[in-house]
């Protein structure tokens, strides 16, 4: 008799386990999705529309607005369907003026203005050389495998520098303020071009380069060929170097709005309003993928596979790739082509009293809402 009640009771037990987890993944009510409202704010800089009136399913996109709604540190989701803003909510402190540092994306818009200024002439070939633009340091250099980095080498992370999280005297120079001494001290950990290394100083190298060949400054140059082609405007307080050069791989001040302008840029292969701000050509080679499975993030969410391009990210979804550019807390511009959709977050990377400790938990969770959304869409 008492193992008919044990027996009872484990079955019971697992009716009820079962239930809850039926339950809790079930995800959000009706009520739930019916209480979100993702209606774009109505301003000139953008056509906005309807997920239904764009052929998507309004309550996928009303979910993933929901999921974010749940989220500690996010403060923007905007949604761009068929070059239309069909979802847009702020959270938290954002808001749509919010101009706020974008992390690593800068390393999206240094490639580009790489593109345009070997559109305009400025730049020969990703083939040029990196110290060709450095003759004031370039003697000081003893290891004469660095005389082989090229621009394409810099533009993929495969300079051979070493990622600055992993090595010491690389991390004390990313913090230094001068950078251009340590192109000369800074160690190869690689031969350039055979291997992926993340590298902030490679892309604020980068920025330097297309400041040197151009003879003006990042924000200037990006100013005439770029940003007011875009009517965009960089915020005031994107740092600059201890010699005055605008950090390249990181620091440049957008809206999300900003920001999404720039991602449809790409899945437009660089036509805004009928003008060829960036060769279609640039744009396609910048969204190919170089190598896979090289960062220490192989996966996160529903990205798989993750790869890089020209400072572009790229992961699969499904059986799609998508396109990202990534900056630190969860700031992202998401570009799938199939679907002609543009995705961005902002964020708060600096969340907490312990934001360095928990700073991956809080962007791993954009990250996931972020791919879950997508992989929903592809999987209609």
């Amino acid at each position: 008799m008492m193992k008919q009640h044990i027996r009872y009771g484990f079955f019971l037990l697992l009716s009820i386990t079962a239930t809850v987890v039926l339950l809790m993944g079930c995800g959000p009510s009706a009520d739930d999705l019916a209480s979100i409202d993702y209606t774009p704010i109505e301003r000139e800089d953008w056509q906005i529309s309807t997920p239904t009136s764009e052929g998507i399913d309004s309550e996928l996109v009303a979910e993933a607005f929901y999921n974010a709604s749940k989220l500690d540190t996010i403060y923007s989701l905007l949604v761009v369907k068929n070059g239309k803003l069909i979802g847009e909510k702020y959270f938290n402190k954002g808001s749509i003026d919010e101009l706020d540092r974008r992390a690593s994306v800068t390393k999206s818009y240094t490639s580009a203005l790489t593109g345009i200024a070997l559109d305009q002439g400025y730049l020969k070939s990703t083939t040029q050389k990196m110290l060709e633009f450095f003759p004031d340091i370039s003697d000081q250099i003893t290891n004469p495998t660095k005389w082989e980095i090229t621009i394409e080498n810099m533009l993929e992370m495969k300079s051979g520098y070493p990622w600055e999280e992993e090595h010491a005297a690389a991390w004390e120079a990313m913090w230094s303020g001068e950078y251009l001494s340590h192109i000369v001290t800074l160690p190869l950990i690689f031969e350039p071009g055979t291997r992926f290394k993340y590298s902030n100083l490679t892309a604020h190298w980068l920025g330097i380069i297309v400041a040197r060949a151009t003879g003006k400054d990042l924000k200037t140059f990006g100013e005439e060929y770029l940003f007011d082609p875009l009517g965009v405007t960089p915020g005031e307080g994107w740092n600059r170097d201890l010699d005055g050069y605008y950090i390249g791989s990181g620091d440049i001040i957008f809206t999300a709005r900003d920001l999404a302008r720039f991602g449809q840029l790409y899945l437009d292969e660089g036509k805004y309003n009928n003008q060829q701000l960036i060769s279609a050509g640039w744009v396609r080679d910048s969204l190919q993928t170089y190598s896979v499975n090289e960062f220490e993030v192989t996966s996160v969410g529903k990205f798989r596979n993750m790869g890089y391009g020209y400072m572009w990210w790229s992961a699969d979804v499904g059986d799609h790739r998508v396109n990202f550019a990534w900056g630190h807390g969860g700031q992202l511009i998401v570009l799938e082509n199939s679907l002609d959709l543009v995705v961005v977050t902002t964020a708060d990377p600096f969340y907490g009293p312990d934001s360095h400790q928990n700073a991956w938990s809080h962007e791993k969770a954009i990250l996931e809402t972020v791919s879950k959304f997508i992989y929903s869409l592809l999987s209609e």
